[in-house]
């Protein structure tokens, strides 16, 4: 029996994530429809609800999978010691792994407010685990007397945002190389947190006072 136009047999989620990531990218997610990400599928509508429920799962796998793969992917990471390198490391691994996905980082953060509460939450609780490595480098070095930091959380939020802004201008064939983006940012980044010479030498006094 010949197989009818738009089975399941002829859809794969890899064709139906991509359709989707292309278009939500493209056009936001409240102006897609199931119709136009099976038309980029090549498929029936229809047969798009054998392989996912609804668009809002769609949005979300997307998101949760992206995330799940920056963390999975830090983890993996070798992690120098002392919070300065870290902090390096880390600004280094945020450009490099965001830049080839330039659809995922967008949809991460403008289709956020499109999430249902649930999905919202969750993806939440998997992006605080990520930020939370970013706030735990920069308390240690606040801890320690290398960085000045007023606000660890806002702090932490503004690097990410900074880091992320790469991915909207770099072009490969551009003028600058990935390695000498990657060294201009971690510099940025570490200057902006690390403890100014004349704090740094008022705090020595003071403690040789205390001593």
């Amino acid at each position: 029996m010949a197989r009818k136009t738009g089975s399941h047999s002829d859809i794969t989620g890899p064709r139906v994530r991509a359709a989707a990531l292309k278009l939500f990218a493209a056009h936001g997610f409240a102006a897609v429809s199931m119709r136009q990400i099976a038309a980029e599928v090549g498929v029936q509508a229809g047969a798009l609800y054998l392989y996912t429920p609804d668009k809002q799962s769609l949005l979300f796998d997307l998101m949760r999978d992206h995330m799940q793969d920056v963390l999975n992917a830090w983890a993996a990471e070798e992690k120098p010691e002392g919070p300065v390198k870290e902090l390096e490391a880390f600004s280094r691994f945020h450009i490099r792994f965001h830049l080839g996905r330039p659809e995922e980082v967008f949809i991460s953060y403008m289709e956020l407010r499109n999430l249902e509460p649930d999905n919202f939450e969750a993806l939440g609780a998997m992006r605080r685990t990520y930020e939370g490595v970013l706030e735990d480098i920069l308390t240690r070095g606040q801890d320690e007397g290398l960085f000045d930091v007023d606000d660890v959380k806002l702090t932490t939020l503004a690097l990410i945002a900074m880091l992320n802004g790469v991915t909207s201008w770099y072009k490969p064939d551009g003028r600058l190389s990935l390695a000498r983006v990657e060294a201009i940012y971690s510099d940025m980044a570490g200057k902006s947190v690390r403890m100014p010479r004349w704090k740094e030498r008022q705090r020595k006094a003071e403690a040789t006072q205390i001593a």
